[in-house]
């Protein structure tokens, strides 16, 4: 499949994120001298007593990106390339760099989450801000509103599958990107979700956490693909080709890449109804 920039019509993204042990510590405990891996615990067991569904997920204003898998798709939604950042390294300062100059270098193409309008862009947004970067493109905010990059409604600046599917967050989509992948026979969550990205970090799981998120942009690109059938973008015979054509490409792809070998042993078919 080629990657060449003028093909790149869309950018598939997902992040994984740690928190900042020392920013947590001076603004949470300025008093208690805490240790940053003191201060993420204390604040951990603080959001999981606060919260009702078991996890202590961080305030993304307090986290690092440590994980951005990027897809690369082409206009007639064709997986052309799927990378993770800055690896094997995954310096937070780095991700963020390539991340923006990436959405550059390929002409701005439309990003395409699945609720990185709540999380993954104000992650990467406060991170560009943290690092000193300039990002002019995305920040129009000069211009007229539905013209603005960041306008909840510009759907040709960023995409949010959940804003889709949610009628803009009408409704709540209970189970998230877990629940949509499995109506369509994909994989899912297999063992890890957000929530254990922290402790597999340290635990000096790096690259665990960027295959889960490489799993993940996998995913969104499969119910991106169910989108443009809602949207009479895509006929289904042509969608189920496309995903024929991604499953061939991972299998291809698998022996180099593990990460593919145990995705698709999670792999399920979808099957259309009978009449």
């Amino acid at each position: 499949m080629d990657d060449s920039k003028s093909q790149v019509q869309y950018l598939i993204f997902d992040c994984e994120a740690i928190a900042d042990g020392d920013l947590v510590a001076k603004i949470r405990y300025p008093q208690e001298s805490l240790a940053p891996q003191q201060a993420i615990r204390k604040y951990r067991d603080q959001v999981l007593a606060e919260r009702t569904d078991g996890k202590d997920i961080l305030p993304v204003t307090y986290m690092l990106p440590v994980s951005v898998a990027v897809a690369k798709v082409d206009a007639r939604f064709r997986l052309l390339d799927l990378a993770t950042l800055d690896a094997p390294q995954y310096r937070p300062h780095v991700i963020t760099k390539h991340f923006w100059q990436g959405w550059t270098h390929y002409q701005r193409p439309t990003l395409v989450s699945f609720n990185g309008r709540g999380y993954d862009l104000p992650l990467l947004e406060l991170a560009a801000f943290r690092y000193g970067l300039s990002v002019p493109q995305w920040f129009n905010i000069e211009e007229k509103s539905y013209e603005q990059a960041r306008n909840r409604y510009n759907l040709w600046a960023h995409l949010d599958l959940c804003d889709v599917l949610s009628n803009f967050g009408a409704t709540r989509l209970s189970g998230g990107l877990n629940l949509i992948a499995n109506l369509i026979g994909k994989p899912g969550k297999t063992g890890v979700d957000g929530s254990k990205v922290q402790d597999m970090y340290e635990a000096g799981q790096i690259q665990a956490i960027n295959d889960y998120c490489r799993c993940d942009v996998l995913d969104t690109y499969f119910v991106f693909l169910r989108t443009r059938v809602l949207l009479g973008k895509l006929k289904l015979d042509e969608e189920q080709e496309l995903v024929a054509e991604t499953k061939a490409w991972l299998e291809s792809r698998a022996e180099t890449l593990p990460v593919y070998a145990d995705y698709l042993k999670h792999w399920g078919e979808w099957a259309a109804p009978g009449d």
